[in-house]
Formats: C-alpha cells, sequence, structure tokens
C-alpha cells in the first residue's frame, strides 16, 4: 500500500501557486494559515495534502491558472520579486501580470537574456534540477582573445570552487584584435557558472546573454519584451518532466 506523500506547510502553498514559499513563510509566521482548524505558525510543519484542510486567511486553498511567461530580461534588472535596497527587479517589467509567478532559476544583475517565470512549481523544479540536464545555451563576449586550448579546455569542463564542471557546447563565432565572441552550452545551473568558467581558462565575461533554455528561444522578443509561452511550448516542456516524476 501506498504511503502519503507529506509535503511541508510553506510548500504546500507555493505548490498552490498562490506565491513563493519566501512569502508563503510569511504568512504562516504571521498566523494566517490554518490545518484541520489550528493555526499553524511553523513553516515546516508536515501536511498531508490529501486528508488535512488547509485554510488561508479562513479560505481553502484554490489552484490558480497556471501562467508561463517568457521575458528577455534587460541588464541591470535583479531577477528576485522585492529588493530591499528599493532596485529595478524583473517584475517591474510586468505590470499586467496578475498571478504570481517565479523566476525558474536566476541570470545575475549583469546578464541579460531569456528568463522563464511560472506559477507550475513542478515543472520550475524539474527544469532547474541539474540531474535532468536542461540545456542552456549563452551567446559570451570574452576579454581577450581565446585560444583553442582555452575553447578545448571549456568543451571539456573546468575545476570550479564547487567542483568540477560538466563539458560545454562551445562554438567560437568570431574574434576581434582584443576580445572573441563564442556560443556556449550548459547543462547545469550554478551561481555565475559562466563567468567563472571564463575566469578559469584565464580570462573574463564582457557581455552575457542566455538566448536558449531547453526548447525556448528568444525569437519575435526584443530586450524588456515578454509574452505567454504557447501551447505547443508548454507541451516541450512538459512531457519530460512528468515522466521523470514518475519514474
Amino acid at each position: 500500500m501506498n504511503q502519503p506523500v507529506l509535503k511541508t506547510l510553506d510548500r504546500i502553498l507555493s505548490k498552490a501557486g498562490l506565491g513563493s514559499r519566501t512569502e508563503a513563510r510569511s504568512w504562516i509566521g504571521s498566523g494566517r494559515v490554518s490545518v484541520n482548524g489550528r493555526v499553524i505558525q511553523t513553516p515546516d510543519h508536515w501536511v498531508n495534502p490529501l486528508r488535512d484542510k488547509v485554510l488561508l486567511d479562513g479560505k481553502p486553498l484554490e489552484r490558480v491558472e497556471r501562467r508561463y511567461i517568457l521575458l528577455y530580461k534587460p541588464k541591470g534588472y535583479l531577477t528576485t520579486y522585492r529588493d530591499p535596497e528599493g532596485r529595478k527587479t524583473v517584475y517591474d517589467l510586468l505590470p499586467k501580470v496578475n498571478e504570481f509567478v517565479g523566476t525558474v532559476g536566476r541570470l545575475d544583475l549583469d546578464t541579460s537574456g531569456l528568463l522563464l517565470l511560472t506559477n507550475d512549481n513542478d515543472l520550475a523544479e524539474y527544469i532547474t534540477n541539474p540531474e535532468h540536464h536542461v540545456s542552456k545555451m549563452y551567446m559570451v563576449k570574452a576579454s581577450t582573445v581565446l585560444t583553442t586550448e582555452q575553447l578545448d579546455q571549456l568543451r571539456n569542463g573546468v575545476t570550479l570552487d564547487d567542483g568540477p564542471t560538466r563539458p560545454a557546447q562551445v562554438t567560437p563565432l568570431r574574434n576581434t584584435p582584443k576580445y572573441s565572441f563564442i556560443e556556449i552550452t550548459i547543462s547545469e545551473g550554478r551561481n555565475r557558472q559562466v563567468r567563472r568558467m571564463l575566469e578559469a581558462v584565464g580570462s573574463k565575461v564582457l557581455k552575457l546573454v542566455r538566448v536558449r533554455l531547453g526548447p525556448l528561444s528568444l525569437t519575435g522578443l526584443r530586450i524588456g519584451e515578454w509574452r505567454d509561452l504557447t501551447p505547443a511550448e508548454i507541451a516541450m516542456l512538459r512531457p519530460s518532466a512528468k515522466a521523470k516524476r514518475k519514474s
């Protein structure tokens, strides 16, 4: 007989698409959430979603409509919901999006390009899990002219302070007297990974743009613009995620 799958209370709220886990923990801590008639203020409280009755502000949880947004993030925007210092975030570019959508991974302040946002947490977790090898393609302007040896090092994987990277696909695009322009595809999502990889081979990133995430590309979008994914694009992302979860 299958055992019930228990989930923490903050996860139950976030998976309903109501907000981020950070927001859910805040709601729980402020006494807005009850389980089976008892107010619970511990985010890590275990809940059986098939049996327990969870209320937010006295109302049962209702799954919101799933939303999948593709954004061409400009440089200079934080990939976070709110910034204590009041700096611009990617959510400033989405004023007409009423549902909460979380970012699928991050792009740092100085990186532009493709950013996926959704309230489908199962899909987000699948894409960001390095075990699933979802590819991410970047266009890079290097601070030096990269040699064949340096390109091969990137292709074979380099050692960073958090361990060796997986082999990468690297395509040289063009060289100027001072710089190299390359295309690099990785299947991991470590913090500032491409920047650190270039530093590991003796160069630096001057410009970084993510142009693909799995089957998704920036085609048709200008910087700062966004659109909803098409049903076909969602279908391309979903089957592998569902199959992996069932295996």
